[in-house]
């Protein structure tokens, strides 16, 4: 099995669970802000981690060799993820996920000087397929600038740092080391920024299982990303997360009465389009330049 199918494998599982964390992200918001909501789903995560590598015999994988890169992708992520959880409770998802699907643009951009990777003529044309079907789906001008819109278009910035940092982290620390830094940090962060008034909100009974849901969610994403970045360049693996925008267009029309119209449409075989272009070509042409 060549190393884009195996990536695309694990990238199948950070959809799914993404798509989760939305859905679950919308049936807390009510009651929780953005930062709480964050920081419960670390301390979901904390335990998690823990558990498992306890299990796995993996806690001696967590070194302080790179806390300064941990420092800055946490930062980032944090910041991008609080973003993203206001925008999913004020526009449709599928806008959402559309604005942060230009994540991959700023990762090709900031990828050959962060990482060293060479844009390529065949990554570049899938990108540009791919964000012409975003285009198609968001419509920018169609609809009034507002703040969701803004706040879904800088979480993708967020992210694409964080996408960044987390491959060159795992050039040299293991997956337990990067997810025990994402759930302890972002816990942190959470609680500094959720208290800063003196008024934390405790969850409700109803609003446990979401919140559980919240940090499973993430934290597998989170699992099967840096797998997938482990595996293959971030300019390969990022664009195969394309396929979640018609994943969860179809979610917001049956559950939230969120129109399914003839521009999500278009828009989703534009962006299938460009992802089993670049698919394609990276899988026949491993080692030849594009």
């Amino acid at each position: 099995m060549s190393e884009t199918l195996r990536a695309a494998l694990w990238m199948s599982g950070a959809i799914l669970s993404f798509s989760s964390m939305a859905i679950a992200g919308r049936a807390v918001s009510f009651e929780l802000d953005t930062f709480e909501i964050m920081m419960f789903r670390s301390f979901v995560g904390v335990i998690i981690v823990l558990f498992v590598s306890a299990i796995a015999g993996t806690q001696n994988q967590i070194t302080r060799r790179s806390l300064g890169v941990h420092l800055f992708r946490n930062m980032a992520h944090f910041t991008g993820q609080n973003l993203w959880f206001y925008a999913i409770t004020v526009i449709p998802l599928a806008q959402v996920f559309a604005l942060e699907f230009t994540s991959p643009l700023w990762v090709l951009i900031l990828s050959p000087f962060i990482l060293g990777e060479r844009l390529t003529r065949t990554r570049t044309i899938a990108a540009i397929i791919g964000f012409v079907g975003i285009l198609v789906v968001a419509r920018p001008g169609a609809t009034p600038i507002n703040l969701g819109l803004v706040t879904a278009g800088l979480s993708a910035i967020g992210f694409a740092f964080s996408i960044i940092l987390t491959k060159r982290l795992t050039r040299t620390e293991t997956i337990t080391c990067i997810l025990f830094y994402l759930t302890t940090m972002q816990a942190v962060f959470g609680i500094l920024f959720a208290g800063w008034d003196m008024d934390i909100a405790l969850p409700s009974v109803q609003s446990m299982p979401w919140l559980v849901l919240i940090g499973c969610a993430g934290l597998l994403a989170h699992f099967c990303l840096t797998t997938a970045l482990s595996i293959a360049p971030a300019t390969v693996v990022v664009p195969i997360d394309f396929i979640r925008l018609p994943a969860i267009a179809v979610i917001g029309m049956l559950f939230y009465n969120e129109p399914l119209d003839i521009f999500v449409i278009i828009g989703a075989v534009l962006i299938f389009g460009g992802n089993y272009y670049n698919i394609l070509a990276e899988t026949r042409r491993p080692r030849e330049n594009a």
